[in-house]
């Protein structure tokens, strides 16, 4: 029984990492969709949604908050470095990794908010000579097994352990010194309550004119439409049987939570693309928001 429920969070988190996992699900390159609207619903899916009302109990919503820095630790505990493939995806996607730059061999700064295991960083390290990366992870053991890499150089990378939702980041990143931060797959993790004060965290450590590269799950993903009766907290917020949660974000409310937080948004779209499970032989919808926003480079007159 303990077996068939490892194997059931394994397949969960495969299904919902969005990040094309060693397990047989792959997702192709073309066609992508880039569009500004949801993807159309089912009449099975609109049922599924709507008959899905019962939320977790409050008592279990606070213990899950209390104890989400452990159950991430468990995570990276379960699957040490093997879960998600590194992201050379990344300079494709986010041309700003490289066009940013006023001239060639300007050194770029960057700042990984929720940084795992390294997969983003080790990639643009190997690629760029000139970049100098802080990285912060809110798992100790995930910032342990990126101090413990072979390509760790803390001449060229600062890790180190961040609550985003509460933990200063100047305290390790100096203020307005960041060319550019990656939010990807991490804002999706954090309580809705407190999406805001990550956002107005990472804007003081930005450069005036810095942008934010963020992607993460989209409004009616398969990995949303997948969770069964009795793993909803809340509005498009759901638990994973392993206690980790996932959001899936509308362009609008994400565009909200940018804005309040005083950025200005640059492209904010709906990143459709088919999934394929050789295992099963299904090929499902993967619906995330990739968007860029920008610090703007002058405060707004009052």
């Amino acid at each position: 029984m303990a077996l068939q429920k490892h194997d059931d969070i394994a397949r969960e988190n495969v299904e919902l990492s969005g990040e094309e996992p060693r397990d047989g699900l792959s997702c192709f390159d073309p066609p992508v969709q880039r569009k500004s609207t949801a993807r159309t619903l089912t009449l099975e899916e609109i049922e599924k949604l709507t008959g899905d009302q019962t939320l977790v109990s409050d008592f279990k919503q606070m213990k899950l908050e209390k104890e989400a820095q452990k159950n991430w630790d468990l995570f990276y505990k379960r699957n040490t470095t093997n879960f998600f493939k590194d992201r050379h995806w990344t300079t494709r996607e986010f041309e700003e990794l490289k066009a940013c730059r006023k001239f060639e061999a300007q050194k770029l700064v960057l700042l990984e908010a929720g940084c795992g295991v390294g997969n983003c960083i080790f990639p643009l390290l190997e690629e760029d000579l000139n970049i100098f990366i802080y990285a912060c992870d809110f798992s100790p053991r995930a910032v342990e097994f990126v101090k413990q890499h072979s390509l760790y150089c803390p001449e060229r990378c600062t890790v180190f352990q961040c609550d985003l939702t509460k933990d200063d980041l100047q305290v390790a990143v100096p203020k307005d010194t960041v060319d550019v931060a990656t939010l990807i797959f991490v804002l999706s993790a954090i309580h809705p309550d407190k999406m805001q004060q990550t956002l107005n965290n990472i804007y003081r450590v930005l450069k005036p004119g810095g942008v934010v590269l963020f992607r993460d799950y989209g409004l009616y993903d398969h990995a949303m439409m997948r969770f069964k009766a009795g793993n909803k907290l809340g509005e498009n917020f759901y638990v994973r049987q392993d206690g980790t949660r996932s959001y899936f974000f509308s362009r609008e409310l994400l565009a909200d939570l940018f804005k309040v937080a005083g950025f200005e948004s640059v492209t904010n779209d709906y990143v459709l693309r088919e999934t394929v499970n050789k295992k099963e032989g299904l090929c499902v919808p993967r619906v995330f928001l990739q968007s860029k926003f920008r610090r703007p480079a002058q405060l707004q007159s009052s």
